[in-house]
């Protein structure tokens, strides 16, 4: 029992904290990809870039070491410092109750696979993120600055305003799934619908779209990101900061984004699961399990190596440049993670798996099709920013209640009139 409970603590610790540098990239990459520039790509350690990861991990330096100065114009230093820890704590905890496995069983006992084991883990949800407003309102207010306050303002209404329509979204789904529990939210996708898969963006389309577009303003992700304004208030309500206060603003919002990705994943995209898989079926064929993934990361690792070869090529021809070694140092790695994970099958496959094996065999798969599932859902986020023109506030306004409140209270309507007379 213990170790099942360092385990979910960990896993969600370091899916956040080494998702961060990874999402940093990926922002600087996508960007750089649909403006048709190669981004960051010469920060290295002797030699190796990792893609431009070392950017990040640069940037995470210099933020760390910098003098974290505070203005003396500051009203509260106390509220001052606060904000920023209460945006980073509440973004880390809502993702906390989002299921990453089915049930694990030991001993006979099921336990939730969830950093928190909690069954209401959609209001744990919802109530965390509508508090993240005293953190951005105490930012502005604290900081003595007009374009902070506007900027803090902007953003709350904004909150405020979509949370309704994005709430509403989730009656449909508790009325659709008949539960508020976040496991049964994937349980009830593991089956069929018309020969698709129940997920629930094909069962409730209209939701999705609602809630999509919420979870965009929800994270003041643009085009919703109005508390910020190169021509009109700067930086919004994280102007006054510096240093690592200004870092833990944007580790906020990139950890909040992971966690509206991965509550997207898991109530309309099947969560952690496959289509037309449930972990039952893994366990009970865990020998062709076994042998599909092994083939399956072989053929990916062979993917990547030719894709290695031949894109990750340096123009330079010096003997002085040590970026030539780059290309040997991932392919080395790469055949060494496939040969390893290969190995660990063959060897499961030869001696038969006993009942906590075979769990394990089912929590690293579900886990990995999770993370997979949230890093697509995440990339939808990062080229929506990069794609959209920002929204003037008016528009955002108008949007949140003239149009999507009335549609998801429609669809509120028919999803009860579905349940009540079809079933």
């Amino acid at each position: 029992m213990t170790l099942l409970i360092i385990l979910r603590i960990v896993f969600i610790l370091s899916f956040v904290l080494v998702l961060i540098p990874v999402l940093v990239l990926l922002e600087r990459k996508i960007s750089a990809f649909i403006q048709d520039r190669p981004g960051p790509n010469r920060t290295n350690i002797a030699g190796i870039r990792l893609g431009g990861l070392v950017q990040a991990l640069a940037d995470a330096l210099k933020l760390a070491i910098k003098e974290d100065f505070t203005p003396s114009s500051i009203r509260s230093k106390f509220l001052f410092a606060l904000a920023p820890m209460i945006l980073f704590l509440l973004s880390t905890l809502t993702i906390a109750v989002v299921p990453f496995s089915d049930y694990f069983t030991l001993d006979g006992v099921k336990y939730l696979m969830q950093g928190i084991p909690f069954d209401g883990g959609i209001l744990w949800y919802l109530g965390l993120a509508s508090l993240s407003v005293y953190g951005i309102i105490l930012a502005g207010w604290s900081s003595n600055n007009k374009y902070s306050l506007l900027g803090s303002l902007r953003a709350s209404s904004t909150v405020i305003s979509y949370e309704i329509p994005l709430g509403l979204c989730v009656v449909s789904m508790i009325l659709t799934y008949n539960s508020i529990s976040l496991n049964d939210f994937v349980l009830a996708q593991q089956g069929s619908f018309f020969g698709l898969p129940a997920w629930g963006f094909l069962i409730q389309p209209l939701a999705f779209i609602i809630f999509l577009v919420c979870a965009f303003a929800e994270t003041n992700r643009a085009p919703f990101d109005v508390a910020e304004g190169e021509s009109e208030i700067v930086a919004g309500y994280h102007l006054e900061y510096s240093a690592m206060s200004f870092a833990m603003f944007f580790m906020a919002e990139y950890i909040a984004m992971t966690a509206m990705a991965a509550l997207i994943v898991t109530i309309f995209f099947g969560g952690y699961s496959l289509p037309y898989l449930s972990s039952s079926d893994l366990m009970q064929n865990y020998e062709l399990t076994l042998v599909c993934l092994a083939i399956f990361v072989s053929v990916f690792g062979l993917i990547f190596i030719r894709w290695l070869v031949k894109n990750n090529v340096t123009r330079y021809k010096t003997k002085a440049d040590h970026r030539k070694r780059e290309n040997k140092f991932y392919i080395a790695m790469a055949l060494l993670v496939v040969l390893a994970i290969d190995l660990v099958c063959l060897y499961f496959y030869a001696y038969s798996l006993e009942s906590f094996g075979k769990e394990m065999m089912a929590l690293v798969i579900n886990a990995s099709v999770f993370s997979v599932k949230t890093f697509v859902m995440l990339f939808v986020f990062i080229w929506v920013r990069w794609t959209m023109p920002r929204f003037r506030y008016d528009q955002i306004q108008r949007l949140g209640w003239e149009m999507l409140m009335p549609l998801a209270i429609l669809n509120i309507i028919i999803t009860a009139l579905v349940v009540i007379y079809v079933n």
